[in-house]
């Protein structure tokens, strides 16, 4: 989580709003990434979604299986959708979102 928080804070400093996220698989980071609409001009590319891209990539699989996502923020109900669909396997999240939290808070 530590790592996610880094995250978050690199993407509060270019403007964005402060999440981060980290995928684990076995004890390794697999992908990082914070929030960035603003800067990349994609409403898609919160924190979470950028995470699943690159691990995808990495793994050459859309299946993560077996991987742990920690985020800071739990995730908005497009994030949830992505998670279920790459089948990321365990979430943690940092923070309740009372405005748009798909995971119990709101949805």
């Amino acid at each position: 989580m530590l790592l996610a928080i880094e995250q978050a804070r690199l993407a509060e400093a270019n403007g964005e709003v402060p999440v981060g996220a980290v995928l684990v698989k076995g004890g390794v980071v697999i992908a990082a990434a914070g929030n960035a609409p603003i800067t990349l001009h994609d409403p898609s590319a919160h924190a979470e979604i950028r995470v699943i891209r690159e691990a995808g990539q990495a793994l050459q699989n859309y299946r993560l299986n077996d991987t742990t996502l920690y985020v800071t923020l739990e995730p908005c109900p497009m994030c949830a959708g992505a998670l279920v669909n790459a089948r990321v396997a365990r979430l943690i999240y940092g923070a309740s979102d009372f405005k748009a939290g798909a995971c119990g808070t709101v949805y």
